[in-house]
């Protein structure tokens, strides 16, 4: 069986105006141009649009809104323009190694199908065109990832935008963002010189952004399908006539079977990759005969009858049927024969971007309106009039489909003809061994395996209701018999011998492609979770950014994912958003971890975080994700003050005005902030911020506790009790709550003792000097120096009474300290306190390491204004049983001040009383 069998079975096509010779003869010596002809968009022509997506059916995503709905047979056939249920979804990018193989000759030197390269597939540059984008990212070390930084922020967005019933809109609009920053990659990629370094990241983020924007559309279209089918009623399907015709048997397989409903969705994902690449190039052939084909071979062969030549010259055919090249075995005219190997390549490029109607529009156009009828036959054979009606109906299809196809095998398994015709007809056929050829990339590998699977599972189901016996044999057993599944096409392709699609099956964005094709979530975690234990292979950031949003995409489906893996994900996607500073992202991606998990990560962040307004602002953000702000701010405190942290120091007893504050120090005192920003947390920075001013009182850096307590906002006290009342309580406040109150009234105490005596300190070491006069002055010195004395007299006088009411002053402080009611300095009054050993034992520390030094301070102060007669009093204070302040002494602090006190008494020896200060009674 021949081609004019093939026509004639075919469906009638009418032929279009076809524009004459002369037409021709003005463009042969135009030169097609990738840039002109190819554009990215779908091709605006209605005939396009209106295009099958395969041979079986059109370009199919399932619609929400349309879901409950069941397809339209039409769709099925490729007679109408979409299914109700089903519908087309406009392509924006896709692989663009589907042209790579066409006309290697025009091509190569405008375009290279390396997907790492230059883009030049592109619109062409208008004077309306954004030229600040390059001007600005031109300068930048990676423009391709300063350019697409934005996505980041777009995709929560997005997400906050959609509730769980909108998802699918969800995964469109990522789609959509995604196809916007291809765009723009490529203005950029088109505007700079190849080979720079920079701007090879800039295309190797492009590419990413390609696949990831098609994954996206995968997703959506078999979810859509995936989550429709779940919810479906398995029993509505209704049970085929008996007399049921191809279309009617076809529509009942892809309502019932969703291996091939799925298996056809993925047909039309590939295909709609291929054919947003297509576009409307088309349009733009115009280095082919529009009258007649084979135009060189007819002319030479009237050339030959004129000179009546015969047999002179080279072999040539002697007819101009379509198949005389194959029946005289005799070539064509070599620049037919070179027109004819371009239209069959740039033909089944159509084919392969499901746009078969465009192909036999093609076919028209170049005067080979025979073939394109043998590009008809596929079409599923339907009488409406079969079950009687009022209207006689015209009949849909091909009668003889399953003679037509039998043919398209034998044709593509002879070797005479090209193998891109012969790739033509295997894809109409099924025949994957003579498809394969031509597929040379992961995208048309896949798609030509599951094209043929869903054509044979559609022929076993056709030819197991009605055909006759007679009939299956016109196929090979094995294409009959074939038992079809998702992981047998992934595994074939493991096991191809072309190193080129070897490579790309192990490229991220094709293995996520491959486990989401076979519905393995888990299979896609343990990829997810190898990558990240690779570390820096991972990644750049918008593959981890993909990886966080397919996750959460199919948490809001429901669907279970591995929880450990998942986690990692999105810490790893977190910590990539810290490290960018992308601030207002963070806090709604760590409310997707397990709650103390999401507390440690959220607090780890902000420890970093240290200018106020910003500190408020990303409390603000984990308040609005709903985060747990106060046990974050808690542990965020708790992890500063922790850091560096040594044991107690025991004072030396010499006395000091401060220590140094560091900028560690500086670090513990500024935490705090992070408890004063919510008036509810004020019980919650009092206790922090006595572990804090506990430690720095510890080491004698009486400076750096003072700011600690200067960040606690003076009503606190106050606000603790208010709140308390608010809660409608009537009993004490809560044992730690009151017992932080307490030791916050103790560490100001001892600050204020402290500051009291270092103000007294340096009053008494900045008296006046007495002005001395010299020998033999002269009368004016000594003139000048009665005046300066008089001015000492006064400027002491004045020093005095300020020493007196420092003195006063720092004596009543320290007594504060040592006289502390309700049990002393540093006790609890409380003691139903939830434990805490650590507090306990630091405090117990520090009234042996601070009440000692109050002591020999007011010991200073007392003996060094002359106070003998109380330096003596000191010491019933100290050994007082009420106070028991002897206890927190060691026995050289004990022999220390028992030296000093002697001291002092000797004074008052010299003063001609007892040694307790009293007159000496005679």
């Amino acid at each position: 069986m021949d081609r004019r069998t093939l026509e004639e079975m075919a469906s009638p096509i009418v032929r279009d105006v076809e524009i004459s010779r002369t037409a021709r003869r003005q463009s042969s010596n135009k030169r097609v141009s990738i840039d002109d002809n190819w554009s990215g968009a779908t091709p605006s022509r209605g005939l396009i649009s209106r295009t099958p997506g395969s041979l079986l059916r059109q370009n199919l995503t399932p619609h929400p809104k349309s879901a409950t709905r069941l397809p339209d047979v039409s769709a099925i056939l490729g007679t109408a323009t979409k299914s109700p249920r089903l519908v087309q979804t406009p392509g924006r990018l896709g692989n663009i190694s589907v042209m790579s193989n066409l006309d290697d000759s025009v091509w190569s030197s405008s375009y290279s199908p390396q997907r790492t390269g230059m883009y030049t597939t592109v619109d062409s540059p208008s004077f309306t065109e954004d030229v600040t984008l390059s001007a600005v990212m031109l300068r930048e070390e990676d423009p391709g990832e300063a350019a697409t930084l934005s996505m980041y922020p777009e995709f929560l967005d997005s997400f906050l935008k959609h509730s769980s019933n909108t998802v699918f809109d969800l995964i469109e609009e990522y789609e959509t963002t995604c196809s916007e920053q291809v765009k723009m990659l490529k203005k950029i990629a088109r505007r700079v010189t190849p080979g720079q370094q920079k701007f090879s990241k800039t295309a190797s983020i492009l590419w990413l952004l390609q696949q990831e924007m098609v994954t996206w559309r995968l997703v959506a279209s078999l979810y859509r399908d995936r989550i429709q089918s779940a919810i479906e009623d398995e029993n509505m399907f209704e049970i085929v006539a008996p007399n049921a015709s191809e279309k009617m048997i076809v529509e009942k397989l892809f309502q019932r079977d969703a291996l091939v409903r799925q298996s056809q969705l993925v047909v039309d994902w590939l295909e709609s990759i291929a054919k947003d690449e297509v576009g409307d190039f088309s349009d733009n052939i115009e280095f082919y005969a529009k009258s007649v084909y084979w135009e060189n071979t007819l002319h030479s062969l009237k050339q030959r009858n004129v000179l009546s030549v015969g047999g002179s010259g080279r072999p040539m055919v002697s007819e101009l049927d379509p198949d005389a090249p194959i029946r005289q075995k005799m070539p064509l005219d070599d620049l037919d024969r070179e027109d004819d190997i371009r239209l069959l390549k740039y033909l089944f490029a159509l084919i392969r971007a499901g746009m078969t109607e465009e192909a036999q529009r093609l076919c028209k156009r170049c005067g080979q309106a025979w073939r394109a009828a043998t590009l008809e036959g596929w079409k599923l054979y339907h009488d409406p009039n079969i079950n009687g009606g009022t209207e006689l109906e015209p009949v849909e299809g091909n009668p003889y489909r399953c003679v037509w196809k039998a043919c398209c095998w034998r044709m593509a398994e002879d070797e005479q003809f090209h193998r891109y015709e012969r790739a033509i007809y295997a894809t109409l056929s099924g025949n994957l061994k003579q498809l394969l050829p031509v597929c040379d990339t992961w995208e048309d590998t896949v798609w030509a395996h599951f094209r043929v699977m869903v054509d044979s599972l559609v022929e076993q189901e056709i030819r197991a209701s009605f055909i006759s016996a007679s009939e299956i044999d016109e196929l090979p057993r094995e294409y009959m018999e074939t038992n079809w599944t998702l992981e047998r096409v992934f595994e074939e392709l493991q096991a191809t011998n072309k190193k080129r699609v070897l490579e790309e099956n192990k490229e991220h964005y094709h293995t996520i492609q491959k486990y989401i094709i076979l519905t393995d979530i888990d299979g896609l975690m343990d990829e997810f979770n190898e990558w990240l234990s690779k570390g820096k292979n991972l990644l750049l950031g918008h593959l981890l950014r993909f990886m966080t949003h397919l996750i959460l995409f199919f948490r809001t489906l429901g669907l279970q994912t591995k929880e450990e893996v998942s986690v990692e994900v999105l810490k790893a996607y977190i910590q990539l958003l810290i490290n960018e500073k992308h601030i207002n992202l963070i806090a709604f991606y760590v409310m997707h971890l397990p709650h103390d998990l999401a507390i440690a990560q959220y607090a780890g962040f902000l420890e970093n975080v240290t200018e106020r307004e910003q500190r408020h602002h990303c409390l603000e953000l984990a308040k609005d994700a709903g985060l747990d702000v106060a046990t974050i701010t808690k542990t965020v405190v708790e992890n500063t003050r922790k850091k560096d942290a040594g044991e107690f120091a025991h004072h030396d007893i010499v006395p000091a005005l401060d220590s140094g504050t560091s900028e560690e120090d500086r670090k513990k005192i500024d935490v705090i902030d992070w408890l004063v920003f919510d008036p509810a947390q004020r019980a919650e920075a009092l206790k922090q911020s006595n572990a804090i001013m506990r430690k720095f009182l510890a080491s004698k850096k009486h400076e750096a506790a003072k700011d600690v307590f200067a960040k606690i906002p003076q009503d606190s006290i106050a606000e603790i009790y208010s709140q308390w009342e608010e809660q409608g309580m009537d009993s004490p406040l809560p044992a730690e709550d009151d017992n932080a109150i307490r030791e916050h009234l103790c560490i100001r105490a001892y600050l204020e003792a402290n500051e009291a005596f270092n103000e007294w300190f340096k009053q008494i070491n900045s008296a006046p000097q007495k002005p001395a006069l010299v020998g033999q002055a002269s009368f004016t010195e000594k003139v000048a120096h009665e005046h300066k004395e008089k001015k000492y007299e006064m400027d002491f006088g004045i020093w005095k009474n300020h020493l007196d009411a420092l003195t006063a002053d720092v004596k009543e402080k320290i007594y504060n300290v040592l006289l502390f009611v309700d049990g002393g300095w540093m006790v609890d009054v409380r003691e139903d306190a939830e434990e805490d050993p650590e507090r306990t034992h630091q405090m117990h520390l520090l009234r042996r390491l601070c009440l000692p030094m109050m002591c020999f301070l007011l010991h200073t102060v007392l003996h060094n204004t002359k106070q003998y007669q109380d330096c003596l009093r000191l010491a019933d204070v100290i050994s007082s049983e009420r106070q028991k302040l002897y206890e927190v002494f060691s026995k050289s602090e004990l022999k220390n001040l028992l030296q000093k006190l002697r001291e002092s008494s000797l004074m008052l020896l010299d003063k001609q009383l007892d040694p307790l200060g009293y007159e000496i009674q005679q």
